[in-house]
């Protein structure tokens, strides 16, 4: 498999699920100005919607968006439970990887770029601490977002927790989420992906 990313973006979770996994993959680096690849290839041709993450499959198939592919990468090792098994805690991992990226990475894309408007960007920022504090009160109770249990979601999650300094947004304000963010990021899997992708 080949895993089409760009440093510290969403292709993060993947990348680090895949390692969790221990599932054989490749990474070709995409620019994010140029959209080209490390090997000078047009990005655009691999996936026409412009962004990463693009997972190429063995046949060739291309999947997107960081929770399809998690799902993917969880039903190629079940035995690795990334995610629940049971119907009902299954749909509750599904219902938080949905809120993660509809309600929080969605929200910091407009915050991302250059052409939304100032005035945007108060309310913007004020939307997304709402939806933060969601989570920061199921955390108060839970050591992960599945309880007791770790799963690929809460990778989701800590990659997007990443981004909040580059809004100058501190994640100790919100100190279950710190708190969940630095148990996650001392799992190898996630050293590992993030020391390839130059962020450590």
């Amino acid at each position: 498999m080949k895993l089409y990313f760009m440093p510290g973006a969403c292709s993060l979770a993947p990348h680090i699920a895949l390692r969790e996994a221990g599932l054989p993959f490749s990474l070709v680096a995409v620019d994010y100005r140029t959209r080209r690849t490390a090997g000078g290839g047009d990005f655009n041709k691999i996936s026409p919607k412009g962004y990463v993450p693009v997972l190429v499959l063995e046949s060739g198939e291309v999947l997107t968006e960081v929770p399809v592919i998690l799902q993917f990468v969880d039903s190629r090792v079940p035995q690795a439970a990334l995610l629940p098994t049971s119907d009902l805690q299954h749909l509750r991992s599904l219902e938080w990887l949905n809120f993660i990226a509809t309600e929080i990475h969605k929200s910091f894309s407009p915050l991302f770029r250059p052409e939304t408007p100032t005035s945007f960007c108060v309310p913007g920022r004020l939307h997304l601490c709402r939806r933060l504090s969601i989570v920061e009160d199921y955390l108060c109770q839970h050591e992960y977002l599945m309880g007791g249990d770790f799963s690929l979601a809460d990778v989701y999650l800590f990659v997007l927790c990443r981004w909040l300094k580059d809004q100058d947004m501190a994640l100790a304000d919100w100190p279950s989420l710190h708190r969940h963010s630095e148990t996650i990021g001392m799992r190898p899997s996630v050293q590992q992906a993030m020391g390839r992708e130059g962020l450590l």
